[in-house]
Protein backbone atom coordinates (compact mmCIF):
# COMPACT_ATOMS: atom_id res chain seq x y z
CA UNK A 1 0.00 0.00 0.00
CA UNK A 2 2.85 2.34 0.81
CA UNK A 3 4.41 1.66 -2.59
CA UNK A 4 1.21 2.63 -4.35
CA UNK A 5 1.06 5.91 -2.46
CA UNK A 6 4.62 6.73 -3.48
CA UNK A 7 3.82 6.05 -7.11
CA UNK A 8 0.74 8.24 -6.99
CA UNK A 9 2.47 11.07 -5.21
CA UNK A 10 5.52 11.26 -7.42
CA UNK A 11 5.36 14.23 -9.70
CA UNK A 12 4.98 13.43 -13.38
CA UNK A 13 7.89 14.36 -15.53
CA UNK A 14 7.15 17.07 -18.00
CA UNK A 15 7.33 16.02 -21.62
CA UNK A 16 9.67 18.22 -23.56
CA UNK A 17 7.54 20.26 -25.94
CA UNK A 18 8.37 19.92 -29.58
CA UNK A 19 9.71 22.97 -31.27
CA UNK A 20 7.09 25.30 -32.59
CA UNK A 21 6.20 24.21 -36.10
CA UNK A 22 6.32 27.25 -38.31
CA UNK A 23 5.40 27.71 -41.93
CA UNK A 24 9.06 27.74 -42.88
CA UNK A 25 9.64 24.40 -41.12
CA UNK A 26 6.70 22.83 -42.94
CA UNK A 27 7.94 24.29 -46.21
CA UNK A 28 11.45 22.88 -45.76
CA UNK A 29 10.15 19.48 -44.61
CA UNK A 30 7.91 19.28 -47.68
CA UNK A 31 10.87 19.75 -49.99
CA UNK A 32 12.92 17.23 -48.02
CA UNK A 33 10.15 14.63 -48.49
CA UNK A 34 9.35 15.60 -52.09
CA UNK A 35 11.65 13.06 -53.84
CA UNK A 36 10.24 10.17 -51.81
CA UNK A 37 6.69 11.42 -52.45
CA UNK A 38 7.37 11.39 -56.19
CA UNK A 39 9.08 7.99 -56.25
CA UNK A 40 6.59 6.15 -54.01
CA UNK A 41 3.75 5.80 -56.58
CA UNK A 42 6.20 4.43 -59.17
CA UNK A 43 7.55 1.88 -56.67
CA UNK A 44 4.02 0.77 -55.85
CA UNK A 45 3.18 0.54 -59.55
CA UNK A 46 6.25 -1.62 -60.20
CA UNK A 47 5.32 -3.96 -57.33
CA UNK A 48 1.78 -4.34 -58.69
CA UNK A 49 3.03 -4.97 -62.23
CA UNK A 50 5.15 -7.86 -60.93
CA UNK A 51 1.92 -9.51 -59.70
CA UNK A 52 0.18 -9.28 -63.09
CA UNK A 53 -0.39 -12.45 -65.08
CA UNK A 54 0.34 -11.40 -68.65
CA UNK A 55 -1.45 -13.16 -71.55
CA UNK A 56 0.52 -15.28 -74.00
CA UNK A 57 1.24 -13.94 -77.48
CA UNK A 58 -1.47 -16.18 -78.98
CA UNK A 59 -4.09 -14.97 -76.48
CA UNK A 60 -3.07 -11.35 -77.03
CA UNK A 61 -3.54 -11.65 -80.81
CA UNK A 62 -6.93 -13.33 -80.33
CA UNK A 63 -8.12 -10.66 -77.91
CA UNK A 64 -6.91 -7.87 -80.20
CA UNK A 65 -8.68 -9.35 -83.24
CA UNK A 66 -11.89 -9.74 -81.24
CA UNK A 67 -11.76 -6.11 -80.11
CA UNK A 68 -11.13 -4.85 -83.67
CA UNK A 69 -14.01 -6.97 -85.04
CA UNK A 70 -16.33 -5.67 -82.33
CA UNK A 71 -15.30 -2.06 -83.06
CA UNK A 72 -15.98 -2.55 -86.79
CA UNK A 73 -19.40 -4.10 -86.04
CA UNK A 74 -20.34 -1.26 -83.69
CA UNK A 75 -19.13 1.30 -86.25
CA UNK A 76 -21.47 -0.20 -88.84
CA UNK A 77 -24.38 -0.27 -86.37
CA UNK A 78 -23.85 3.33 -85.29
CA UNK A 79 -23.41 4.42 -88.93
CA UNK A 80 -26.71 2.77 -89.92
CA UNK A 81 -28.51 4.34 -86.96
CA UNK A 82 -27.09 7.75 -87.87
CA UNK A 83 -28.06 7.37 -91.52
CA UNK A 84 -31.58 6.28 -90.56
CA UNK A 85 -31.99 9.14 -88.11
CA UNK A 86 -30.77 11.63 -90.74
CA UNK A 87 -33.29 10.38 -93.29
CA UNK A 88 -36.07 10.42 -90.70
CA UNK A 89 -35.32 14.03 -89.79
CA UNK A 90 -35.17 14.91 -93.50
CA UNK A 91 -38.68 13.44 -93.93
CA UNK A 92 -40.02 15.50 -91.01
CA UNK A 93 -38.41 18.72 -92.17
CA UNK A 94 -39.53 18.10 -95.75
CA UNK A 95 -36.22 18.80 -97.42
Amino acid sequence: MADQNNVRNTPKKAVAPKGKVTFFTKFVNFFKRLPSLIVLPFKNMWRELKKVTWPSRKDLVQYSLFVMAFMAFMGIVIGLLDMGASRLIALFVGA
